[in-house]
């Protein structure tokens, strides 16, 4: 997959997150130099070339005091997971979620999904929301506590030298 030098300028520009102003696109298109609509553009075509999957908030759930994270897995009838899983991903408190290939035998879930709140006894209870809804359509289930964030970066170029 081939990038230009737009495409770095841009890459680089974006590696770093998005700036926290009102117009954060513009503030990039200004910053290398070019116009909103063409850094638009090329930010679309890198997107539908894969060189960018997707660009989206990457919040540092600790800071904003949601210290109990809980990714929850889930065997659920296959026939029912793509409409399920749009269920559960609808959840407010639901950050992520995505079906996954099963491992058997050890690992039996297919649908996967990211919760997070202010304690162990909360997420709990989202978890026991996501229960109910899922229904009899659940197999099984379990969760995995987050003890620390290992990665919080998206796209990152190396450097040319």
């Amino acid at each position: 997959m081939k990038i230009d030098s737009t495409d770095r300028r841009i890459i680089e520009a974006l590696q770093g997150g998005l700036p926290l102003v009102p117009a954060p696109y513009a503030h990039v298109a200004a910053q290398i130099g070019m116009p909103e609509p063409d850094l638009m553009a090329r930010i679309g075509s890198m997107k539908a070339r894969g060189v960018i999957r997707r660009i989206a908030a990457a919040p540092n759930h600790y800071k904003l005091g949601m210290t109990a994270n809980g990714m929850t897995v889930w065997d659920v009838e296959d026939a029912r997971i793509a409409e399920l899983g749009a269920q559960v991903g609808a959840l407010p408190y639901v950050t992520h979620c995505y079906e996954r290939p099963r491992a058997l035998p050890d690992w039996p879930y297919n649908l996967f999904a990211m919760v997070h709140g202010d304690s162990r006894e909360e997420v709990e209870e989202k978890r026991a929301e996501i229960r109910a809804l899922l229904g009899a359509a659940l197999r099984g289930c379990d969760i995995l506590y987050s003890t620390r964030i290992l990665k919080k970066t998206g796209l990152r170029l190396r450097q040319k030298g």
